[in-house]
């Protein structure tokens, strides 16, 4: 009996034991723990959880499906963020707190009372947002800024806003769908995008429905095709971005268009709605942040008939900065159209500053295009062209040719592995010795005696052929290195990386003869290129290249030294000076200039004969009074004259910046 007696009161002696665990270690969640965990759902917006934490039998609790509704209508309008909660008191179950979020219309911060009891949230009409009613709704005003110009150096608009024509139609006026056909035609559109259309549900009789946006020049055009003869067909003014000067800084302003679903995933919580619109490319894309400026908003909550019960927040709009570029846009005209047949590259610059006065790519494509809305045949026919216009040959690296030709010269003369006064004896074709088996290095130009000065007046590709095996390897990519051949070039839009060699590639002699005359795997871009030429007469320093008005900076210092640049800089003058010299029909009796050509063959092997050819100028001035530096690449210039081609059509466009 004892025993059993003793069993019992063991028992229950655990079970208290137990007991008294239990509540020690699982005394369940604290109040303030509650509503952080329910604000923390608001956060996920994990509305259908948040109702689960409510106390089911609160007279005011709405159903689960009018709670998650309400959110969302709320919620998804406000775009809420960075949700902070704060317990302000609590007393007898009854916890104060206070909300804060940022907006669309910028900080919201209310404070309300709920009552928690066994972990549960007693419902109040506040929890769902302050002044809350089921006959009030909340209601969110967005005022868009007006995004902010670009211009060029002297003022001119390259990017701006201003008048579209929106080419709709008004169902009550129509003669049915018998003219659809006829108004597609018109509209390089189908009849099944008109029908579409036209099924929306918000149309009336009297409503104008937009159908395509076009230019004042194509609207001009169906105006004289008479397309307001057919009933129900308007035409109206709309406000929308333009590009004045539409292919000629297509390549470098980009263009907006509207946001997409994609768009709002990523800039999410920064401001765009459904009806914002987003650089896509160019400056337009790089320079969003500051040329959109900053969504302005209201949130109000108002009653049935939509009056304003009370203004929650409010937040002005700010327009978008406008962006001056160091675009000469005089410039940029006339050297697109000079080779706005051809597929070409040019870059202009200021040697003394490295501001970008052109950047021109061609053939190019209307940026207009793709703000009024592209047809998918004139999309197609942009992707499929063989001459590729939508690519930005500034952006590409190309074979530089005879313009490595200075550069090697560089090079030895600072590793005195050059003597610029000898004569290293004329050769049309040349190899280091019978290792190289038939490769041969040839040129057209062998000029006696066979000096720096005559090698690079005559472009002379045997001389530094044989110049980079005396330079040697080690020293060919020190200096490479030291001209940032290979990096990434500093500018505010993209540009492929020049190389000197490709990966994994094994050197030797005939390598190294090749890299000299800017064969061999060498890559420049125009860009880059440009630079290292600007350093000819800039006593050996390059400044770094921009295309946005700001402050100077020196990219490379020093990269050669005053004399030599002074060397190259009288080389490069007698390449133009010379009545023989490969740039002489650019010369002026008024002004001196400075430049080089190169032709560099794109092929297979030594004897193909099949391959194509660029065509490279470079041209500078040589003072300060006007500094200028313009180089060109052409591609395709076989049997069009070389890189005399790109000589005849750079004549214009610095006479006209020399004029000025």
């Amino acid at each position: 009996m004892n025993k059993k007696r003793n069993i019992i009161i063991g028992l229950i002696v655990c079970v208290l034991l137990m007991t008294v665990v239990f509540f020690v270690f699982n005394h369940g969640k604290s109040n303030e723990q509650v509503v952080t965990e329910y604000f923390e759902l608001l956060k996920k917006k994990d509305y259908k959880q948040m109702y689960q934490m409510l106390d089911q039998k609160t007279v005011y609790t709405p159903t689960q499906k009018y709670f998650i509704e309400k959110h969302k209508e709320i919620y998804d309008v406000i775009n809420p963020s960075n949700i902070q909660v704060k317990v302000i008191d609590e007393k007898d179950n009854m916890v104060q707190y206070q909300i804060s979020m940022d907006t669309v219309a910028g900080k919201v911060k209310y404070k309300n009372k709920i009552e928690i009891k066994n972990e549960q949230i007693k419902f109040n009409k506040q929890l769902i947002f302050d002044e809350f009613s089921d006959k009030n709704k909340v209601k969110v005003i967005t005022t868009q800024p007006y995004r902010g110009y670009i211009l060029d150096r002297n003022g001119k608009y390259l990017a701006k806003q201003g008048n579209a024509y929106s080419v709709g139609l008004v169902r009550g006026k129509l003669n049915g769908e018998n003219d659809y056909a006829q108004i597609a035609k018109y509209l390089e559109t189908d009849v099944e995008t008109i029908q579409k259309k036209m099924s929306a549900s918000w149309i009336k009789d009297d409503s104008f429905v937009p159908i395509k946006n076009v230019s004042e020049q194509v609207k001009n055009q169906l105006i004289q095709q008479e397309i307001l003869n057919i009933k129900g067909v308007k035409i109206n003014t709309i406000s929308m971005r333009v590009y004045p000067y539409d292919k000629i800084t297509s390549h470098i302003i980009g263009y907006v268009q509207n946001v997409n679903s994609e768009d709002l995933k990523k800039h999410k919580n920064e401001g765009y709605t459904s009806n914002s619109i987003i650089g896509r490319s160019g400056i337009e894309a790089t320079y969003e942040k500051e040329l959109r400026g900053e969504v302005g908003g209201k949130i109000v909550i108002v009653d049935e008939n939509n009056n304003v019960i009370k203004t929650v927040a409010q937040k002005e709009a700010k327009d978008g900065k406008d962006i001056r570029l160091t675009i000469d846009i005089d410039l940029q005209q006339s050297l697109y159209n000079e080779y706005q047949n051809d597929k070409s590259a040019s870059v202009a610059l200021n040697p003394q500053t490295g501001e970008v006065l052109a950047l021109v790519s061609t053939p190019s494509y209307s940026n207009n295009d793709f703000v009024l809305g592209l047809s998918t045949d004139k999309w197609d026919a942009l992707n499929n062209d063989s001459n590729q216009p939508l690519m930005s040959r500034y952006k590409q690296t190309y074979t530089p040719g005879s313009t490595m030709k200075p550069i090697t010269a560089a090079i030895g003369l600072e590793t005195k592995t050059i003597d610029a006064n000898k004569d290293l004896g004329a050769k049309d074709k040349w190899q280091k010795d019978s290792s190289w088996g038939n490769y041969y290095v040839t040129t057209l130009h062998a000029p006696s005696p066979n000096n720096l000065k005559n090698a690079i007046t005559y472009s002379d590709n045997v001389y530094f052929a044989r110049s980079a095996l005396s330079i040697g390897k080690d020293n060919l990519f020190k200096y490479y290195k030291n001209l940032k051949i290979g990096e990434k070039i500093p500018f505010e839009l993209s540009l492929n990386r020049s190389q000197y060699i490709n990966k994994n590639q094994k050197v030797n002699d005939q390598f190294i003869a090749d890299s000299g005359y800017g064969q061999g795997q060498i890559l420049m871009n125009p860009l880059q290129l440009a630079s290292i030429y600007s350093s000819f007469v800039n006593e050996g320093s390059i400044y770094q290249p921009h295309i946005v008005q700001g402050k100077t900076k020196t990219w490379i210092k020093n990269v050669f030294s005053k004399e030599t640049s002074q060397t190259i800089k009288e080389d490069l003058i007698n390449v133009i000076a010379d009545e023989k010299g490969t740039g002489h029909s650019i010369y002026h009796d008024n002004v001196t200039l400075a430049g080089k050509t190169g032709t560099a063959e794109i092929k297979q092997s030594q004897s193909d004969t099949t391959g194509t050819e660029l065509g490279w100028f470079t041209v500078m001035t040589t003072d300060s009074k006007q500094p200028l530096l313009i180089t060109t690449l052409v591609e395709d210039v076989k049997d069009r004259g070389g890189s005399g081609y790109v000589v005849e059509h750079t004549k214009t466009p610095l006479d006209l910046y020399l004029s000025k």
